[in-house]
C-alpha cells in the first residue's frame, strides 16, 4: 500500500505541475494578448484621425498638446512610433528628430506590416538602433507592441504602430493569478491524494480481512479434504486388507510385495517421488480382486478360461479405485501394468518393453517372487533357488532386464527383505 501511495503521489505531483504550467502560461499569453489589444485600440483611435488621410499615412513631425495629452492618459504608455509600410517613421512621441528618417523592416515590425497581425512580448530592449532611445528609459523590462495600421476596408496594413509600455501592472496581474492557480491546483491535488488515502486504506482494510477469511475458509478445506482422503484411504485399506483375507494363502501378501518392491526400487535409485508412488501401488496392487469371486481365487486346480478373463480384469480393476484418490494418481499406472511382460504378452494392455513404467515392472517381479516362494491351493511354495532360477529364465522375456539385476543385487544385500515370513506392519508411511 505505501508503494503505491508513494507511485500515486509521484503521479499527482507531475500531473499537478505539469497542468499548472500549462494554466500558467496560458493566463500569460492571454493577458498579454489582451494587454496589446488594449494599448493598440487605443493609441489608434487617438492617432488614426490626425495621421491618416484616404488610407495614406502621412509625416507628422508635430502634433497638437492635445492628442500628446491624450496618449499620457495611459500612465503606462512609454513611447509610441508610427511608421509607413515602406519603413519611414511617421510620428513618435519621443526623439521626433527621428521623424521622416527611414529605417529597415525586421523582426516584429516587418512581421506586422507584411503579414498585417499583431505581435507582443515581454522582454528588456538591447541598445543600439533604432529603438536606442527606449532602451535608455527602460532599464527593466518592457511590454514591447507590434500592431498593423490597417487601410479602410482591412485588406491590407497601411504601416504600423509600435508601441513600448511599462508591465508593471500588467506583471503583477499575471502573478497574483499564478499564484492563485498554484493555490488550487496545491488544494484540489492535495484532496484527491486524500481521498486515493482514505479509499486505498478501505480498500486495505477490506482486502485484508477478506483474505483472512479466505485463508481461515482455506485451512478448513483442507482440513476436510485431509479426512475425506484419510477416509477414502482407509477405505481401500480396509478393501485391500479385504482381498488379503479372502484366502489365508495369500494373507501378508500385499504388505511383502511393498516390502520387496521397495528393496528393488532403492537398489535401482528411484527418485523420492517415485519411491512413493511403488510404496502405494505394492500395497494396493492387487486390490482390484476385490471384484473376484472367493470360488476362483482359492480354487485349486486349472481355472478356466472364463475364470482366467475375471483374474486379469483385476489390474484395472484396482487402477480404477486407487485413481478415485487424487493423491494416488502416480500410482495409478503401476497397478495397471504390474502384470505386463517384457516381450509384450503381458495383461491388460499387453505393453512391451520401455513401453512398461519401470515401477510397474517392479511390483510385478515382486508379486511373482512372493507367489512362487508361498503356497498356493493349486501348488505349494518353490525354494528360494528355483524361485531365484525362474526370475533368471524370466529375464528379457517376463521381466525387465535391468528390474532383474537389480533384484538379485537387493537380495544379496538383504536376503531378510524377500522371506516369505509374515512381514511387520505396512510401510505406506515410511520414506
Amino acid at each position: 500500500m505505501h508503494a503505491f501511495l508513494g507511485a500515486s503521489a509521484v503521479i499527482l505531483l507531475a500531473g499537478a505541475l505539469v497542468l499548472g504550467w500549462f494554466l500558467t502560461s496560458t493566463l500569460k499569453t492571454q493577458a498579454v494578448r489582451d494587454a496589446r489589444t488594449s494599448l493598440a485600440q487605443y493609441v489608434d483611435g487617438v492617432l488614426r484621425p490626425r495621421l491618416v488621410r484616404n488610407d495614406h499615412l502621412r509625416v507628422q513631425p508635430q502634433l497638437s498638446a492635445t492628442i500628446l495629452a491624450e496618449l499620457r492618459r495611459r500612465s503606462d504608455l512609454i513611447t509610441v512610433k508610427v511608421w509607413r509600410a515602406d519603413g519611414t517613421l511617421a510620428w513618435t512621441n519621443r526623439d521626433p528628430a527621428r521623424i521622416g528618417r527611414r529605417f529597415a523592416l525586421d523582426d516584429e515590425l516587418g512581421e506586422s506590416i507584411s503579414e498585417n497581425r499583431s505581435v507582443a512580448s515581454i522582454g528588456r530592449l538591447s541598445p543600439g538602433g533604432e529603438h536606442a532611445v527606449e532602451a535608455l528609459i527602460a532599464k527593466h523590462d518592457v511590454l514591447e507592441v507590434y500592431a498593423p495600421l490597417e487601410s479602410k476596408d482591412g485588406s491590407h496594413a497601411i504601416g504600423a504602430y509600435e508601441l513600448y509600455a511599462n508591465p508593471a501592472q500588467l506583471e503583477s496581474f499575471i502573478a497574483s493569478r499564478k499564484h492563485m492557480i498554484w493555490l488550487v491546483l496545491a488544494g484540489v491535488f492535495s484532496a484527491l491524494y486524500l481521498a486515493l488515502g482514505l479509499l486505498v486504506r478501505g480498500a486495505s482494510r477490506t482486502l485484508h480481512s477478506q483474505t483472512l477469511a479466505l485463508e481461515a475458509r482455506s485451512r478448513e478445506l483442507l482440513e476436510s479434504n485431509r479426512l475425506l482422503e484419510l477416509s477414502a484411504f482407509e477405505t481401500i485399506e480396509s478393501l485391500n486388507a479385504t482381498v488379503d483375507a479372502k484366502d489365508p494363502y495369500t494373507a501378508g501378501h500385499s504388505l511383502r510385495v511393498q516390502r520387496i518392491a521397495l528393496a528393488i526400487g532403492a537398489e535401482l535409485d528411484l527418485h523420492a517421488e517415485r519411491m512413493d508412488a511403488l510404496r502405494h501401488a505394492g500395497l494396493f496392487h492387487d486390490i482390484g480382486k476385490i471384484a473376484v469371486p472367493d470360488s476362483i481365487l482359492a480354487k485349486p486346480s486349472a481355472l478356466t478360461e472364463e475364470e482366467w478373463a475375471l483374474i486379469r480384469r483385476h489390474p484395472a480393476n484396482g487402477a480404477e479405485i486407487v485413481g478415485r484418490l487424487g493423491w494416488l494418481r502416480e500410482a495409478v499406472p503401476l497397478i495397471r501394468h504390474h502384470h505386463e511382460r517384457w516381450d509384450g504378452k503381458g495383461y491388460p494392455d499387453r505393453l512391451a518393453g520401455d513401453a512398461i513404467p519401470i515401477e510397474a515392472a517392479v511390483v510385478g517381479l515382486a508379486d511373482a517372487w512372493d507367489a512362487m516362494t508361498t503356497d498356493r491351493p493349486y501348488r505349494s511354495a518353490l525354494t528360494d533357488d528355483e524361485a531365484m532360477r525362474e526370475i533368471r529364465e524370466g529375464r528379457g522375456t517376463q521381466f525387465a532386464p535391468a528390474v532383474v539385476d537389480a533384484f538379485f543385487v537387493a537380495l544379496a544385500a538383504s536376503p531378510a527383505e524377500f522371506s516369505a515370513a509374515r512381514p511387520r506392519a505396512s510401510v505406506l508411511a515410511a520414506g
